[in-house]
């Protein structure tokens, strides 16, 4: 049976990666996602799971040590907050070339630079374009409740291991920070020995009598290797693109305009719906849930039959581009946010949806 509890967003996606069977937990301390490892630290999984939890010397450190459990075969996780989300960039792209399965979670803080530990979502480009270097791409979750920090916890894991890719939870200091009741799962039990053996083939963990060696690496100086390689990857992408597009729809059914968000702003901009259809304004809410792979298709759908788009941002306009390309051009789409660490209420959507978009 699933357990009720009021939690922290962090607390919750650190509980749910225990009862989710998460082999390891390597992170290092930033405002505002630290609860994540001080809550596993504190609950001492390894003691009953067997769940190892390190603070590493540094963020760089943590994802070589994520890369290295992974490369095993088991189920690995880091967190951080968007500075630290920037140091582990190389090893993400690492891992990805190396087609490894971990969770990261970055709850997300104001920038550039340090800017400021407020809430914010300006780290959208980072998360969905591939934010280190070459062609990759890591599986976007975006939860708008503590509820989906939970849930996302056990769902990235299926994901990242079904495709052997990295899977990020995108979450804000609104999310982690805030207190809910959440459904926690009951706990499934970490992969053994045999299991890793059977199921994850690719794993290395030595020879044995029934195989060599694997060898995990994102190295290739063959260039004719690595374009093909690469090629592989794109399409794992595009497999992606056509099974795992995840969103959520408020009424659109009879909309005539549109509102476009993800997580906190989200939630903001469903209270800025109510309070536009009470005024007799016909607008519903399109919150993607993977912001990669995007909902290209519903959103192009939707945009055959309202009269224009605003994208509810926490930072100065990013997922705005992707709703752009979406509907091609083929109707007005505007971008309304506001950053440095402040929360939009809904009444301010509301008066930038009747400004830019009715009224512009």
């Amino acid at each position: 049976m699933k357990e009720l509890r009021l939690m922290k967003g962090n607390e919750a996606v650190a509980e749910a990666a225990i009862r989710a069977g998460c082999d390891g937990y390597f992170g290092y301390p930033i405002t505002p996602q630290s609860e994540i490892m001080e809550y596993l630290m504190a609950q001492q999984p390894e003691k009953t799971t067997g769940m190892v939890v390190l603070q590493a010397e540094s963020e760089v450190a943590a994802i070589n040590m994520v890369y290295g459990g992974a490369s095993c075969g088991k189920r690995v996780m880091t967190s951080s907050s968007s500075p630290g989300i920037s140091l582990k960039q190389e090893g993400i792209s690492y891992i990805a070339g190396a087609e490894l399965p971990c969770v990261i979670v970055n709850v997300v803080r104001g920038g550039p630079g340090l800017g400021t530990i407020q809430p914010s979502q300006s780290d959208y480009f980072q998360s969905v374009k591939g934010g280190g270097h070459g062609d990759y791409r890591l599986i976007v979750l975006a939860p708008a409740s503590v509820q989906e920090m939970a849930d996302f916890a056990g769902l990235g894991f299926d994901l990242a291991f079904k495709y052997r890719n990295p899977v990020l939870i995108l979450s804000d200091g609104v999310i982690g920070q805030m207190m809910e009741k959440v459904e926690l799962d009951e706990f499934k039990p970490r992969f053994t020995k045999e299991e890793i053996a059977k199921n994850t083939p690719w794993a290395t963990f030595g020879k044995t009598d029934d195989r060599e060696r694997n060898i995990i690496t994102s190295l290739d100086l063959d260039s004719a290797k690595q374009e093909k390689h690469v090629t592989h990857l794109s399409e794992k992408y595009k497999l992606m693109e056509e099974n795992e597009v995840r969103f959520e729809e408020f009424q659109t059914e009879d909309a005539e305009y549109l509102i476009v968000a993800y997580g906190s702003s989200a939630r903001i901009s469903q209270k800025a719906v109510d309070i536009a259809r009470a005024k007799g304004i016909k607008v519903g809410l399109l919150r993607p849930i993977t912001l990669f792979p995007f909902p290209k298709k519903p959103l192009a759908e939707l945009a055959k039959q309202v009269k224009g788009i605003l994208s509810v941002e926490m930072s100065l306009g990013q997922m705005v581009e992707d709703v752009k390309l979406a509907v091609e051009c083929k109707v007005k789409v505007e971008h309304f946010g506001r950053y440095g660490g402040i929360i939009p209420t809904p009444d301010e959507v509301v008066a930038a949806l009747e400004q830019k978009i009715i009224g512009g």
